[in-house]
């Protein structure tokens, strides 16, 4: 190894072996109610130093967050008076709100405590700069460093502490890009992956365009989303008389409205 890699490697050492800065507790207002499918719950984080008529705080809501929660059920928000502490644990800290029940409402007082041990798992893979709130958002959304480390095991590029929640919330999982791969297609980076899940490209309609005689690229298969060029319109395009319509020609006709 050069003089020049020997000093970088014994940098990256000193890097990993240096002491992480203390993770601070964090406090606020919280309150869970019922979210508005039947079943769901709405989590709310405010901001203890609001100022009475600000927007403050966050809404979090999910269809697994009722099961998430340890001390508490959405029974319990029919129990007016009663006294609850519900609690939330993630590899990434614990939350807690604790409060009283009113008119079909937990509002109380939250704490959330991360986990330095799932900062230092993350470290390992490569990932650095979290805090707190960051580190709480993960709890939310339940990120596991095994899940993370699977999609690099994917070879997913472009990772970041922010966009990996951007990957969790829509659910981009190494089997989908295991699946794009195996149709010819290269990995996609994280950006290019929450692009693919956010415009909901579906496998089986990449099949029935390639069986229509397309060969679109993942840019081509996200705009294709954005502008509802389905099989079907394909389709109605080809009984109306247009044979050979390119997907750029196909995406046109839906920006200009042609086909009405």
């Amino acid at each position: 190894m050069s003089l020049r890699g020997l000093v970088a490697a014994a940098g990256v050492a000193v890097l990993m072996s240096m002491p992480a800065a203390a993770l601070e507790t964090l406090h606020s207002s919280c309150s869970i109610t019922a979210g508005e499918k039947w079943g769901t719950l709405q989590l709310r984080v405010g901001d203890e130093d609001c100022q009475s008529g600000e927007h403050c705080g966050n809404n979090f809501s999910s269809d697994g967050l009722a099961g998430r929660f340890t001390g508490f059920t959405p029974a319990d928000l029919s129990r007016d008076g009663a006294q609850v502490t519900a609690v939330m644990s993630a590899e990434a800290g614990t939350f807690t709100c604790a409060g009283t029940v009113h008119d079909g409402a937990l509002e109380g007082k939250s704490t959330f405590t991360p986990d330095q041990k799932f900062v230092d798992r993350m470290r390992q893979l490569g990932f650095t700069g979290f805090n707190s709130e960051k580190l709480q958002a993960y709890t939310f959304f339940d990120i596991k460093s095994a899940w993370v480390e699977s999609l690099k095991a994917a070879k997913v590029s472009g990772m970041t502490v922010d966009n990996i929640i951007a990957l969790k919330i829509f659910r981009a999982e190494p089997a989908y890009v295991s699946q794009l791969t195996s149709m010819g297609y290269q990995t996609p980076d994280a950006d290019k992956l929450i692009a693919l899940k956010v415009q909901g490209v579906d496998m089986n309609e990449v099949k029935e365009l390639r069986q229509m005689g397309y060969q679109p690229s993942l840019d081509e298969l996200i705009q294709i989303r954005i502008f509802k060029v389905t099989p079907e319109f394909i389709r109605q395009m080809r009984d109306r008389g247009f044979k050979d319509l390119t997907i750029a020609k196909l995406v046109q006709i839906k920006i200009f409205k042609l086909d009405e």
